[in-house]
């Protein structure tokens, strides 16, 4: 009886492990697509904050020049 609980024990700490190693390689996937995501996305917004606003204010004046 005993043999068997030990047997039982080491196969649910090589399915422990196995679970370990795929929650693990998931968390990167999830950082890397966070990472992705700031990158392509929330680094141009930014950026657009900031050329905007100048854009507008190049595109007035250049029309109040025109006297339309």
């Amino acid at each position: 009886m005993e043999q068997s609980i030990k047997e039982q024990l080491d196969a649910q700490a090589q399915k422990i492990d196995a679970i370990y190693e795929s929650v693990e390689k998931t968390r990167k996937y999830f950082q890397i697509i966070l990472w992705a995501t700031v990158i392509m996305f929330v680094l141009p917004m930014v950026g657009l904050m900031f050329i905007v606003p100048s854009f507008i204010e190049t595109y007035t004046t250049s029309i109040s020049g025109l006297q339309l």
